[in-house]
């Protein structure tokens, strides 16, 4: 057996820091961009970086277009190896996503300059951005916009209570895709059954993870989108997550849509009770009997 060489979390810090360092050298002269913070791991102390992770660094620009359009600029702070734009999580914006040499991974995100200005001249009874409840670390703030931001908080938005209409939509949604999924399978389609099976019921279960995590220990941190799920679900759910998972193959996604099932109907049971919520169980039962008629091939 190949030895796996031992990572050097330390030589991978100083590394990110002369990628900062050098991409300070090029902002503080470039007329763009007005302000650099870093977000996410290695600006929190809740979970914070290991030798895996990335840098997340907002850029405060006068204008994004040639930071998307062009990728040139990527360079200043170190060999690229891959780069890439996508959307932002929250949908508004961009960012470019760098590979460096090294494997250092750098997503750098771009806000608007008038949105930035809106956000900070609300004083420091406005709303911290998400990305930033967790920790920030501010690098370069050239007009001063930022510096009436208020500390971060260290930790994650508010839970926001899930509402009865929220939870039945959910549980609705769930059960008519364990049959739309059990169509595509009895079709031969492998690629949108398994998808459904491990993508999209996967969200919706994991959704469900959250507000069963929230309904039966208030309080929990949920994180985003899955982050540190192993940590805050209910460890029976954990457990059972390996087998809900499947192979390309018709009869392991059929055995990992059943497991799915099942999951889901115990989390949503037990959060339903928890929180007062009525059940759609005949729709329920309909779907899920539907779902196994299908398998069966009746």
């Amino acid at each position: 057996m190949a030895q796996v060489t031992p990572v050097d979390a330390a030589a991978i810090t100083q590394a990110y820091q002369r990628l900062i360092e050098n991409f300070l050298g090029w902002a503080q002269a470039e007329e763009n961009i007005r302000a650099a913070v870093v977000i996410g791991s290695r600006a929190r102390t809740d979970h914070p970086a290991d030798a895996f992770s990335d840098l997340d660094v907002i850029l405060v620009v006068q204008d994004m277009q040639p930071l998307v359009e062009d990728s040139a600029w990527v360079g200043c702070a170190g060999r690229p190896w891959l780069t890439f734009i996508e959307r932002t999580g929250d949908g508004r914006s961009w960012e470019r996503r760098v590979l460096y040499e090294g494997g250092l991974d750098v997503d750098f995100a771009f806000v608007p300059l008038e949105q930035a200005q809106m956000l900070c001249a609300a004083g420091p009874s406005a709303q911290m951005p998400d990305v930033m409840q967790r920790g920030y670390h501010v690098l370069l703030d050239k007009d001063g916009l930022l510096a009436g931001l208020p500390p971060s908080p260290g930790s994650g938005a508010p839970f926001e209570p899930v509402s009865q209409a929220e939870f039945l939509n959910l549980v609705n949604d769930f059960w008519y895709h364990t049959a739309w999924t059990a169509k595509h399978l009895r079709r031969g389609e492998l690629w949108w059954g398994k998808g459904c099976c491990d993508d999209y019921l996967k969200g919706l279960l994991r959704r469900m993870l959250e507000w069963h995590a929230q309904a039966t220990r208030p309080g929990t941190d949920t994180w985003l989108r899955g982050r540190f799920l192993e940590e805050w679900a209910d460890p029976r759910a954990v457990a059972a997550l390996p087998q809900a998972y499947a192979h390309y193959q018709a009869q392991d996604i059929w055995r990992a849509l059943f497991v799915t099932m099942d999951l889901f109907a115990w989390l949503e049971q037990e959060t339903a009770q928890h929180l007062g919520f009525p059940r759609p169980l005949e729709g329920e039962a309909q779907a899920a009997a539907l779902t196994r008629q299908l398998f069966d091939g009746r």
